[in-house]
């Protein structure tokens, strides 16, 4: 059993940071940690899953390595599982070390089992499982996977937006450390319908509802023709009315509460924030198109638009893990 750091310049997925959850910073990205022992705890449980390896030090003794890995709800999807990691076996984790040094947390990125096999601890780590074939969607109701590129492609294209000068302060000012997922807040659309987790759309004669496996987060959609309340009350995921142009879906919310990261992480949003969104079964009947535009005149000098696709996946199920509000806090305890 042994414990190894060594720097070493990481390609692709594995030097990019992390930003499906809380920041990376905590971490060198920049260096590559192998952790190799028995495992002696796993916590499958949300935002995070946990686990500690017991591992033999520089010293030549035995101490347990904490080992952070991603959200069980974005690791099912792509193949970890509660059953996938037992306590005594013998594993190998490759990962980043904390920049407070050797013994501190490893941000996990990828777990390689005793006969060989790869698991991802990270949503860098693993490409997006492949959908069962000959399985076709009739509508945009199921189970559904937004591509993790969709969901970088968003979170990246912020360097293009046009932020007031609110934005712009707020977001300099902005760190993981006083962010709302610690308390268990998740995020809202557009963010939030970008996520690489597992998705179900159920559509009713005068609702839709969307169950977002992220924070146990659901979105209500009213069919019936009524339109927006006057004065209503601001909510986390805002009051949305939705109509039907064809088999698209056309989603329209508002009076959301301004929120810390309710345009991108970092990214604040206040309670003008507009937001449109068409969801469109794709020809091929396995994707699903997804399309927004974002209005905020508090911290966006003009709006903005971005088209992503969803996987088909109705072979899927969500986690049903509500958000942990010890292990959401649990990020802070490193620095």
């Amino acid at each position: 059993m042994r414990v190894s750091f060594f720097a070493a310049l990481l390609s692709g997925a594995l030097a990019a940071p992390v930003a499906a959850h809380h920041s990376a910073a905590q971490f060198d990205t920049s260096k590559q940690v192998t952790v190799e022992g028995v495992v002696t705890r796993y916590d499958w449980r949300n935002p995070h899953v946990y686990m500690a390896v017991r591992v033999v030090g520089p010293d030549g003794q035995e101490l347990e390595q904490e080992i952070e890995a991603g959200a069980s709800s974005v690791l099912l999807p792509l193949g970890l599982t509660p059953a996938a990691v037992a306590i005594g076996e013998h594993v190998t984790v490759r990962g980043n070390p904390s920049r407070g040094g050797p013994g501190l947390m490893v941000l996990g990125r990828e777990l390689v089992k005793a006969d060989g096999s790869v698991l991802p601890l990270n949503i860098r780590s693993a490409p997006s499982r492949a959908a069962p074939q000959n399985v076709l969607a009739t509508s945009i109701a199921g189970t559904w996977f937004p591509q993790t590129q969709g969901f970088y492609g968003y979170t990246e294209s912020r360097a293009k937006w046009t932020l007031t000068g609110r934005a712009q302060e707020e977001a300099a000012a902005w760190s993981s450390r006083s962010a709302s997922y610690a308390d268990c807040i998740p995020v809202t659309a557009p963010l939030l319908m970008l996520y690489p987790v597992t998705s179900v759309i159920e559509i009713g004669t005068d609702v839709v509802r969307m169950h977002v496996d992220w924070m146990a987060s659901e979105r209500v959609i009213y069919l019936d023709g009524r339109g927006h309340p006057v004065n209503g009350e601001a909510t986390l995921h805002g009051h949305s009315i939705g109509r039907w142009e064809g088999s698209t879906l056309v989603v329209d919310t508002t009076q959301f509460a301004s929120h810390k990261e309710g345009l991108s992480l970092g990214v604040p949003s206040g309670s003008r924030k507009h937001v449109v969104e068409r969801f469109t079964l794709n020809a091929d009947r396995t994707h699903l198109d997804y399309e927004v535009v974002v209005e905020d005149p508090d911290y966006l000098t003009e709006s903005l638009t971005y088209r992503s696709q969803w996987n088909y996946r109705p072979d899927l199920a969500p986690t049903g893990l509500q958000c942990d509000l010890e292990v959401a806090r649990r990020f802070l305890l490193q620095n």
